[in-house]
């Protein structure tokens, strides 16, 4: 695996700052939220291998955090809370969350919990999928055309994951809206074609023969 990417969520500036240094300097590469807007906004461009949540944040908590983080199944969650009471145990891991750690807690089990999951998350994961000169590997989120490495937002890859596990098989634009942006993403046509253009773009697809357009039924990857 590439350095693993780690998303560190927390209003409190000093665990934020904490995890940031102790875990850069056990090799990984962390980015940091103080809030849920800003976690997902790191989220589309960052693609984190794994998240540390903590659950009480103002606006949007890291239950609601968790729920939309966990669209993807391979992204391993740990929620970080001062609550210990077992209902909010049960309810973080019942909204997606992969572990749950109390405050105060231990960095060296903290990191031991983290490499863990990854480890099992790895084993789990399906093998290599490739199309012509697309490869992704879902295990790294790393995707490559032709050898080179290209990088995608998450919503990217999440396209382009759904396409390469439905070779020949016609999207409609709306299955693409529920898997990818979630059964209940009030989303429209226009998001999915920007999308799919950005995508295409991006894995040189000029003449879109990887990403076929299906006129009037939606899209499907090239026969």
């Amino acid at each position: 695996m590439d350095t693993t990417r780690l998303l560190v969520v927390d209003d409190e500036e000093s665990i934020r700052d904490l995890l940031a240094i102790g875990l850069g300097h056990r090799g990984f590469e962390v980015k940091t939220a103080a809030n849920a807007a800003e976690a997902l906004e790191i989220v589309s461009t960052f693609a984190p291998h794994a998240a540390i949540v903590d659950v009480m944040m103002p606006g949007e908590d890291g239950f609601q955090l968790t729920r939309r983080l966990r669209q993807d199944p391979n992204l391993y969650i740990v929620m970080l809370t001062a609550r210990d009471a077992v209902s909010d145990r049960v309810q973080g891991l019942d909204d997606g969350a992969d572990d749950y750690v109390v405050k105060p807690f231990d960095f060296d089990e903290l990191v031991a919990r983290i490499n863990a999951g990854l480890r099992r998350i790895q084993k789990d994961a399906p093998p290599l999928w490739t199309f012509q000169e697309v490869t992704m590997d879902d295990v790294s989120h790393r995707v490559t055309v032709a050898g080179e490495a290209v990088q995608l937002t998450a919503k990217e890859y999440e396209l382009l994951r759904y396409l390469l596990l439905n070779p020949g098989r016609v999207l409609s634009k709306t299955q693409i809206l529920q898997h990818v942006w979630g059964y209940d993403f009030p989303g429209d046509d226009n998001l999915v074609e920007v999308h799919i253009s950005s995508l295409r773009d991006k894995i040189g697809d000029r003449q879109k023969t990887v990403i076929q357009t299906v006129r009037g039924f939606g899209y499907r990857l090239g026969d």
